[in-house]
């Protein structure tokens, strides 16, 4: 690309501005709308109370005021609603012949079930009571079987045999494998209860590691802008002599082998061999481990010699970072400005989804034992006891068979799903964009004051949010639409790669493994260039193409440059979430397992002592990524700005350098007439 030229007229972000992307900004437009209109039938048509409440075999809810069932918590076997769940072994056939049992037999049977002079047989063929009863625990208002374990010993019920109705007792782990998923759901359950308790006990403990942390992460990126080059250069020391240790331990090593038997033997006639710690008696591997590691010595002593400049560079960058967030203390707030419309991306795309899944209708099926024409037919069970069915088939029924539906909405479920998710992606990525571009002007505008801070405007955040929302939001939707299209893609591979795993066709495997790769490597380049096309977008109110385009070639004219500040500030960042997430988690553990003498009767009874803790590092890992996410895009605005005041000016009176004395004493570069103190 052409380098950029000097320009009188400009001082930083431009305010005589105008719409970019017009037409991207209508699609967005036009596709929230219909977003809002696929949520209102979603809403309209579905009902979550089938995820929450359990059905009869009428479809009908369990546990629902102003239903039949209205006072019935959980189903059984038979699918019907039940006040209770069973606490003791019985089968129909013992409690048939035994009034109190029987009465107390009917609470699980179905309404239709009035006689007690029907045969047993009858009654199980007609399904009106279920074969067995075994004792159960309820949850999410179903039974399940109340299986634990005692010493070892499986019981159901405190028992370990149950009555079959034929006199014959049977152990119960002949029921632990069909409720061996019921029991995990107990273990779940119970486990999320102790896991409860401690955050009711712990909740206050653990906000205040999270402030900790908070703290922790302000004063590190205040320290970094006076530590920053000795950090950078003890970790360089520390590669080094690393390094240098690794060639004197293998060299030793070498030597200590020589005259021992069978070490002098080469590589390639001892071949492939399981047991790796055998190549380690050889002289030969320590040999190559010796040539490896000087080759890497001394690749990395010839570049730190040529690109010690640009090391140097990078540290005033991020020192000059550090006193840009120091002027716009606001940037560190705008996080939660993000986060907050995240949460409500997330919200909507979960309830959306929740509502489109149970949009289905009750749908109901006959079913029969003996053969029937009908069999398996979609019916009515308001109609069924008058059709022609009952007239052919005497053991037929209309049973609930699932949710489901014909109708054309119904026929488009997985299309809306799509839709649903496509927008989540869209719309999520959109607000991350909003939150680039505000802070890329607020920096923006903070590097191309003259006069650091009295030439920058009175509210630098503010002023940047406004211009992206006024002029930019096309721009910001064609690029988080590029984005989303590719994370989609990548979901549905995702998606084929699990359907396919049973599948034994090797090339398909390969072919949907190389499609993955490219594509993640394709979802990460379009995230650089995006985050780089924003920041020409808040500082020139360019379109995204020729932004992306502009920050891509001066990107490439510098790439050295570049390559030295990303790893350099990576490393920076890596280290700082680490020394906070990692003192928070430590401090925490110290905390909870009461070993911190001074405050050891203040800590909390625990069931399980790694559930605050783990919440404190995870929290602390989430606000120590807010406050670096701020810092880096600082970062890399700066550094742009920097790569075109290079380009742009000279250093004349009439082309003066905006960057800052430090940078200009770095490069050797003066602005004549303003002699540097």
């Amino acid at each position: 690309g052409t380098p950029q030229k000097y320009d009188p007229t400009f001082k930083g972000p431009i305010y005589d501005r105008g719409c970019t992307d017009i037409v991207c900004c209508v699609l967005l437009v036009v596709a929230i709308v219909g977003y809002v209109v696929v949520g209102v039938v979603a809403w309209t048509h579905g009902d979550p109370r089938k995820v929450i409440h359990p059905t009869d075999s009428r479809g009908q809810f369990c546990g629902q005021q102003g239903t039949p069932n209205d006072s019935s918590p959980c189903p059984i076997p038979v699918q019907t609603c039940v006040s209770k769940c069973p606490d003791r072994y019985m089968t129909y056939l013992t409690a048939h012949g035994n009034p109190a049992s029987l009465e107390y037999y009917r609470n699980f049977c179905t309404p239709e079930f009035k006689s007690s002079q029907k045969a047993p047989l009858e009654v199980l063929k007609d399904k009106e009571c279920p074969a067995m009863l075994i004792p159960s625990t309820p949850l999410a208002r179903r039974c399940f079987p109340a299986i634990q374990a005692k010493k070892g010993v499986i019981m159901v019920g405190n028992e370990t045999t149950y009555d079959d109705g034929h006199g014959r007792r049977r152990n119960v782990t002949e029921l632990l494998e069909g409720a061996k998923k019921a029991n995990v759901v107990l273990e779940t359950r119970q486990l999320a209860m102790k896991i409860f308790e401690d955050y009711t006990v712990s909740w206050y403990w653990i906000i205040i590691g999270l402030v900790i942390a908070m703290v922790a992460s302000l004063i590190f990126i205040v320290l970094l802008r006076f530590l920053a080059g000795i950090m950078v250069w003890v970790m360089i020391v520390m590669v080094i002599l690393v390094l240098g240790y690794g060639i004197f331990h293998c060299y030793m090593e070498y030597a200590k082998l020589k005259g021992e038997a069978g070490s002098d033997v080469s590589l390639t006639d001892l071949g492939f061999q399981t047991d790796l710690r055998v190549y380690l008696h050889l002289r030969q591997t320590w040999l190559a481990f010796l040539i490896i590691l000087c080759v890497l010595e001394l690749v990395i002593i010839l570049l730190l010699i040529f690109l010690r400049k640009r090391i140097l560079i990078a540290i005033a960058l991020i020192k000059e970072a550090s006193r840009a967030v120091g002027h716009v203390m606001s940037s560190l707030l705008f996080p939660l400005c993000t986060f907050f419309l995240l949460c409500l991306c997330i919200a909507y795309w979960a309830s959306t989804a929740v509502f489109l899944s149970t949009s289905n209708e009750a749908v109901y099926k006959v079913f029969n034992e003996s053969a029937c024409p009908f069999s398996g037919h979609t019916c009515n069970p308001e109609t069924f006891n008058t059709s022609n069915v009952t007239k052919l088939c005497s053991d037929a029924q209309c049973l609930f068979a699932f949710y489901g539906g014909e109708t054309a909405y119904h026929k488009y479920l997985i299309v809306l799903q799509f839709f649903n998710v496509f927008m989540f992606f869209w719309l999520a990525n959109f607000v991350i964009a909003l939150g680039q571009v505000t802070l890329a002007g607020a920096f923006a505008s903070y590097y191309w004051a003259f006069k650091k801070p009295d030439d920058m405007p009175a509210f630098p955040l503010f002023s940047a949010f406004g211009r992206a929302l006024r002029y930019h939001t096309g721009s910001l939707a064609f690029g988080s639409l590029v984005l989303a299209i590719v994370q989609v893609i990548r979901v549905i591979l995702e998606y084929l790669d699990h359907r396919l795993k049973a599948a034994e066709n090797k090339f398909a495997k390969f072919l949907l493994s190389c499609l993955k790769c490219c594509f993640w490597c394709l979802e990460k380049f379009i995230k650089f260039l995006n985050r780089n096309a924003y920041i020409m977008i808040a500082i020139y109110g360019t379109n995204f193409c020729t932004s992306a385009r502009n920050a891509f070639f001066l990107l490439m004219r510098n790439i050295i440059r570049v390559a030295v500040l990303d790893k350099v500030t990576d490393f920076l960042f890596f280290l700082g979430k680490l020394l906070i997430v990692g003192s928070v988690g430590i401090l925490a553990f110290f905390f909870f397992t009461q070993r911190i003498k001074l405050v050891q009767d203040t800590a909390p009874p625990l069931n399980y002592y790694w559930v605050p803790i783990l919440t404190v590092i995870v929290g602390s890992y989430l606000i120590a990524h807010g406050f670096f996410s701020v810092y880096g895009m600082c970062v890399d605005t700066l550094f742009l700005c920097f790569l075109e005041d290079l380009e742009r000016n000279d250093g004349s009176a009439e082309k003066p350098y905006f960057m800052s004395q430090d940078l200009r004493k770095l490069l050797k570069k003066t602005n004549k007439g303003q002699p540097d103190a």
